[in-house]
Order: structure tokens, then sequence, then C-alpha cells
């Protein structure tokens, strides 16, 4: 099937074919490019909003360069607004957003040794916290509790190992609590909790597991590695992006894995919107989105 595809003229999105009357199908894929996303992270669906926010780094994703940005595009493919959130406005720094999380009216972003605050709504600054000796924070989800949990991935400038590796959680209170710590996290990226606990997936390695207490378990590995996203459906199956793959993976979290999307070079920070029962694919190297449908 020939993937619908969403350019960009100006600033105006050029929408082709049932996307033009926002009818979609819903059993096709939409492929945004050429529409100004800059090094796509991460993407995530706001419920609330019913909108999709994607994190761009715009750059070296190590440089505290103040020019990353997030873009919020309507479930058909409409650009809404390029740079929603945007590093280079007065009053706002953001340097390379990878992983979001939305937890009450807050948005929360993952950026190099800082997570920042954003008012979900308006998209204004409300605040930082910074991680101390983190040197590359990445994935992030939020807990049933309203408590934000993320990786730091530990690489340096040219993803060498830094010796960061680690899990951390942010509590309400506004405190960062190290959950575990050690190169056998295996570079941790992307983060999901359900009931079970908390799920990692490693780019260093093939590996998910659970996080209990600080110790891995449930380990389980998938056929190839590089891991970077991963969202748990409503079953308790899991969806994992793989970079040295090309291929995003669907199963059960204790395998095994089938490959659900293939040909998706640099699959980076997965989203899913469970009102349509699609997943969102940013193209980390090509400033791609694809929005694909959930046939499994």
């Amino acid at each position: 099937m020939v993937p619908r595809r969403v350019r960009a003229v100006g600033i105006m999105a050029v929408v082709t074919s049932a996307l033009a009357c926002g009818d979609a199908p819903a059993d096709e894929p939409i492929v945004l490019q050429d529409v100004g996303f800059m090094t796509p992270e991460s993407v995530l669906h706001d419920v609330v909003a019913d909108v999709y926010l994607v994190s761009n780094i715009n750059g070296v994703p190590f440089d505290e360069d103040d020019n990353g940005f997030i873009s919020r595009i309507s479930p058909d493919g409409e650009i809404l607004e390029l740079k929603w959130i945007d590093g280079a406005d007065d009053g706002v720094t953001l340097n390379a957003p990878k992983g979001m999380a939305i937890a009450g009216g807050s948005l929360f972003v993952a950026d190099i040794n800082t997570i920042r605050l954003f008012d979900r709504a308006a998209g204004e600054p409300i605040g930082a916290v910074p991680v101390e000796g983190s040197t590359f924070l990445n994935g992030v989800a939020a807990g049933p509790d309203g408590e934000i949990y993320f990786t730091d991935s530990g690489f340096e400038r040219g993803f060498e190992p830094s010796g960061t590796d680690a899990v951390y959680r942010l509590n309400d209170g506004g405190v960062v609590e190290t959950l575990a710590v050690g190169d056998d996290l295996g570079r941790p990226n992307g983060i999901a909790m359900d009931a079970r606990g908390l799920w990692i997936v490693t780019f260093g390695a093939n590996a998910l597991y659970r996080l209990d207490g600080g110790s891995q378990t449930d380990r389980a590995e998938l056929p190839d590695g590089g891991l970077d996203g991963l969202v748990i459906l409503e079953d308790g199956s899991v969806v994992v992006s793989s970079w040295n793959a090309q291929s995003v993976y669907h199963g059960p979290v204790g395998g095994p894995f089938e490959v659900m999307v293939s040909g998706v070079e640099a699959p980076a920070d997965i989203g899913y919107d469970a009102m349509r029962n699609r997943i969102m694919i940013p193209l980390f190297q090509s400033d791609v989105v694809r929005i694909e449908p959930m046939n499994q």
C-alpha cells in the first residue's frame, strides 16, 4: 500500500487525497516529510487536546544550543504549529529535546541533562529540574501516581559510553530519585509503565526488562538491537522500535516478537494513539514522521 504523503510549501502543508477532508482511512499510513521537522526524536499523543507533539533536536543531540523545538500536529497530518515550543524564543530554553510525557497540566521533556516542564495547554515554560551527573536523558514516562520516570542512556559526544547509565524518578515534590544505575542497564532508552511495573528497552543491547527495586527481571531478548521507543498496549503486549533492524516490533513481553513495520531507518521514540489504534514513528535521520495503523 502506498502511504499518503504530506509536504510543506512555505509554512502551509499541502495535504492530498482523503486527508484534505480530514477523512483519512484508518487503515492507511500517513507520511509527513518536508514539513520542517529537524531531527525528530519523539512523538507523544496529548489525549486531552487530541494532538500529536513531536520533539525536534534540530542539530547535534549533545549540543546546548537552545534551538530545539516541539511541533503540534493533528491526527490527520496537519501541521498545526511547527515551532509550538521554540528554544529560539525569549524566555524559553530547549536544547536537544528527546522523550516527553504528560502528567496533570504539565509536559515533561528530557533535554540532555535537565527535565524541562511546560504548560501542557499553552506551551509556556514552567520549570526545569537539572539532573546532576547525567549526560543523555532520553526516555520519559508518566506513572499512575503522577510521578515521572526517565532514563539516562549513558552517552557522550560521538555516542561513546559516558558511564552514566541510569533510571530516575521525579517525585511529586520535584525531587529526583535514582532507581538504578550502572553499565548493566545496557544504555537504557525507552521506558513505560503499566500495572506490572516499570519496563525498559536498551539501545546498547536487544533487551526488554522490568525494573523491580533496582534489579532487572522478566528480561527478554528481541531479534535485533538499537532499541529506542517502547509502548505498552492495553492487552499488555509491547511495541518497540529498533534502529538495527530498521523496524518496529510487536509481541508479548516475554516474546516472541514479530516485525510490525519494516523499512523505517532510525526509528526513534515512538508514540501511540489509543483512540485510533495507531503508532507514530519519528525517523531521526530523515526528518520524517510516519503515522501507522496497528494491524495486529
